[in-house]
C-alpha cells in the first residue's frame, strides 16, 4: 500500500491556491475510490488514506464548479491526471496549475 497520494490546486489566474476544488480518485476501471476538496491553502494532504497498490489511477478535478463558483469562464468544466503509482512505498504528489483556458502538472515531491 501506498504511503501517501497529495494534491495541490494553484489558481494561477492571480496567484493564489485553489480552495474548494472537488477532486475523485478514480482507479483505472473507472471505479470512484476516494473523493476530497482542496483547503485553504489549495491542498488535499491525503487523498488515499487506506493506500494504493501499483496500479494506473486518475486524479478527477471539477475545475468547472471552481471557476463558476468565481464568476469565471473556463474551457476545461474538469481536468483528469492519470498517473502510474509503480513504487506503493513512496509517497506520491500531483500538482495542478490551474487557469481558466490552460493547465499544467508534474510529478511531484
Amino acid at each position: 500500500m501506498s504511503k501517501i497520494l497529495s494534491t495541490h490546486v494553484l489558481d494561477a489566474t492571480d496567484g493564489t491556491p485553489a480552495t474548494g476544488v472537488h477532486v475523485q480518485l478514480v482507479s483505472s476501471a473507472g471505479d470512484v475510490l476516494a473523493s476530497a476538496t482542496t483547503d485553504s491553502d489549495g491542498r488535499i494532504a491525503e487523498i488515499a488514506p487506506d493506500g494504493l497498490t501499483a496500479a494506473t489511477y486518475s486524479l478527477v478535478f471539477a475545475t468547472g464548479d471552481y471557476f463558476a463558483a468565481r464568476g469565471r469562464e473556463t474551457f476545461y468544466p474538469e481536468v483528469t491526471v492519470t498517473f502510474v503509482l509503480d513504487d506503493p512505498q513512496r509517497g506520491y504528489h500531483v500538482p495542478l496549475l490551474l487557469s481558466p483556458f490552460a493547465y499544467s502538472t508534474y510529478r511531484g515531491s
